[in-house]
């Protein structure tokens, strides 16, 4: 059962997403952070990567997405939170549409949508901070559909906004709301119409993204909530587990669910909670250990490559953080870089991309026995919390000023 998780998942997901070389959903392809294994990149960096285009953004921390020529960018400018489409090889706007937005955040941060777009054939999915969920026609932008669904369900804003990205499988939009209302603390709606098609627990919102894994030919989802890990269903919410998993008090659980290549779930969260093993089988997830003592981030999902996860440990807004390489299976640390600082990672070509929230972009070899740099640039100079794409060799990323397009290939 573990090899046909493993397997299974893979598979699915390839199944599921774009052409070869898009990024179309946060993480990447499959939402696990790992570039389709086309995608080269230079082996070393001798002179700062090139800067294709660049153009200026409003607030918000959701990464842009890519499917083809078309880049997809969510952010807020002034009280609209705004979808626009831009030509990925120029940064030249396509269309663009807006709402209107009240949002202000209880404690600090931006006042813009967390959430990373989705991009699902000729759709485009958005989720905004006080949980407008949308869908549009991505070849022209029209409105097909939008929900309230914060005031629909009686969500909760939390500290900063609705802020875990919505997963679409087989053609249902699963939503980790929050609400309060008939639990609707995890919502299936249909892709096509936007009908509510199924509501699952009372749990409230966090702001980690759900994954999905296949389960005997069938797709699972798994998503972390605030207080909870819950498998389920895609298709109708039949819950298939859950287990606790968080803390109470000024709290977040931010990173996403992650299966290991063996076929474990793993999941990480800061704030004292560390990190959890769990073995998947038909009757559900039987947790193997907690813990934090390798591993304990705040929002920065590790990458599962060959029996080992590459992570950031630590927090954003308590420093130092740490990059390391860890066996989550044996629970022992390889090698740790002390003080790297915060930020987010992908995986290509061999190599990690380490995007800090300083605004430097590390390039490292993806070793499991040691930490090799192959390159360093300052992309930014302001706070970059934003999970960047890569598409066809080129790296998309903001800060909370600018959007750039920059050639890594």
């Amino acid at each position: 059962m573990r090899r046909t998780l493993a397997l299974t998942l893979l598979l699915w997901a390839l199944a599921s997403t774009a052409t070869a070389g898009d990024w179309p959903q946060i993480l990447g392809p499959n939402r696990t952070g790992i570039a389709a294994g086309d995608e080269k990149l230079l082996p070393e960096w001798r002179r700062d990567p090139a800067i294709v285009w660049k153009r200026p953004v409003g607030t918000g921390y959701a990464g842009p997405v890519v499917a083809g020529e078309r880049l997809i960018l969510f952010h807020r400018i002034n009280t609209d939170e705004v979808v626009e489409c831009l030509n990925a090889r120029t940064g030249q706007p396509l269309w663009k549409q807006s709402y209107g937005t009240t949002f202000r955040p209880q404690v600090g941060g931006g006042d813009g949508p967390l959430c990373t777009p989705t991009i699902v054939g000729d759709k485009v999915v958005t989720f905004g901070a006080q949980g407008v969920l949308s869908c549009y026609d991505l070849a022209r932008g029209t409105p097909l559909w939008q929900r309230e669904t914060h005031r629909e369900f009686a969500a909760q804003e939390g500290y900063f906004g609705a802020g875990s990205t919505p997963i679409v499988v087989e053609e249902m939009v699963v939503v980790n709301v929050g609400g309060t209302r008939k639990n609707s603390g995890l919502v299936g709606f249909s892709l096509a119409t936007g009908e509510t098609k199924w509501q699952q627990t009372t749990e409230q919102g966090s702001y980690s993204a759900p994954t999905v894994v296949s389960l005997e030919g069938s797709p699972r989802v798994i998503a972390v909530t605030r207080l909870k890990c819950v498998g389920l269903d895609p298709a109708t919410g039949a819950q298939w587990f859950d287990f606790r998993f968080g803390a109470r008090g000024p709290t977040v659980n931010g990173a996403s669910p992650i299966l290991l290549p063996s076929g474990e779930l793993f999941v990480t969260s800061s704030y004292g909670v560390g990190s959890t093993l769990g073995h998947l089988s038909p009757l559900g997830c039987e947790p193997v250990y907690s813990g934090d003592e390798i591993l304990a981030t705040q929002y920065a999902t590790p990458i599962a490559w060959q029996k080992v996860l590459f992570a950031i440990d630590g927090r954003d807004d308590i420093p130092p953080s740490d990059l390391k390489c860890v066996d989550p299976i044996k629970r022992k640390t390889l090698w740790s870089t002390q003080g790297f600082g915060y930020g987010t990672l992908l995986l290509a070509d061999n190599k990690l991309l380490a995007l800090k929230t300083d605004g430097e972009l590390v390039m490292v070899e993806a070793n499991a026995e040691r930490y090799l740099e192959l390159g360093r640039t300052r992309l930014f100079d302001t706070t970059t919390r934003a999970l960047p794409a890569l598409s066809r060799g080129l790296l998309f990323a903001r800060d909370e000023q600018t959007l750039k397009c920059v050639n890594l290939k």
